[in-house]
């Protein structure tokens, strides 16, 4: 009963903001990752996406006067990870709210030196466990393969990786495991990574991904996830189980494998 209320209640969501296919192909044309997604999959992004739409609530930071248009390309971008998954991994959480550029977090700050700053620096986006979604525009556009630092980048992607680490035991780089995979073998994969990664950074050679993903266990989840989205061929290349364990936990092959079809997950 719930479940069909829910329903009447999206769809007269959906015809209410009357979004057009035309729209969502031409708010989403200039993400190249796009192009991945063609025929049955890129129908059920565009309708998931009007779904999420329905779901979520945006809401202006320093009164930033956002788009249609921009909301469409964040929803997408959003539901890009969670295709195979289904919209109810974002149950947890209502609302994105959206900066023009960096935002500044009202809290103490420490730096590396040990001195406590009354406010953080500029952050380009932001995820809390019993809260929105914080992003910025300006990052978000600055989403792409070689973006930042020559590093993949993508915020959205980033932060909403974040939400789903937090649906296990908080934030700490390890999302729900689905049935046919092993939390043992997750770990042991990701430490090695981990800790290979960090024996190059001390040596100063160059990293697949942005360094920021040695900060914590939860940011190595998230800047992987944004690599494994943004470019595949990269982590493939030099993080090969990682990249598998991604497309078995994301129920994605970012780069085609012959043979290999995935059932797409409903909306439910």
């Amino acid at each position: 009963m719930f479940k069909r209320l829910r329903k009447w209640r999206e769809d007269r969501r959906i015809k209410k903001l009357a979004f057009t296919t035309e729209q969502w192909e031409s708010a989403i044309a200039d993400w190249p990752v796009m192009q991945r997604y063609q025929g049955e999959e890129r129908d059920a992004l565009r309708e998931m996406s009007f779904h999420f739409l329905a779901r979520k609530t945006f809401l202006s930071g320093a009164e930033f006067q956002f788009t249609d248009a921009m909301c469409l390309k964040i929803a997408t971008m959003a539901c890009v990870p969670i295709l195979h998954l289904g919209l109810g991994w974002y149950d947890h959480w209502q609302t994105i709210i959206l900066y023009e550029g960096d935002f500044v977090p009202n809290r103490p700050y420490r730096t590396e030196d040990g001195v406590v700053h009354a406010k953080s620096p500029g952050l380009s986006g932001e995820a809390w466990e019993q809260g929105p979604v914080i992003l910025s525009w300006q990052a978000i556009c600055q989403s792409g393969a070689k973006t930042h630092h020559g590093k993949a980048s993508n915020v959205v992607i980033h932060e909403l990786a974040h939400k789903l680490d937090m649906l296990r035991d908080g934030a700490n780089g390890a999302p729900p495991m689905h049935p046919d995979m092993r939390p043992g073998e997750w770990h042991d994969i990701f430490s090695a990574a981990w800790d290979r990664l960090e024996n190059d950074l001390q040596h100063h050679r160059s990293l697949p991904l942005d360094d920021y993903a040695l900060t914590s266990p939860a940011e190595f989840f998230a800047v992987c996830s944004e690599t494994f989205f943004e470019t595949p061929e990269t982590m493939k290349q030099d993080m090969p189980k990682v990249y598998g364990l991604l497309c078995q936990f994301y129920r994605q092959q970012p780069l085609p494998v012959a043979a290999s079809k995935m059932q797409l997950a409903g909306n439910n």
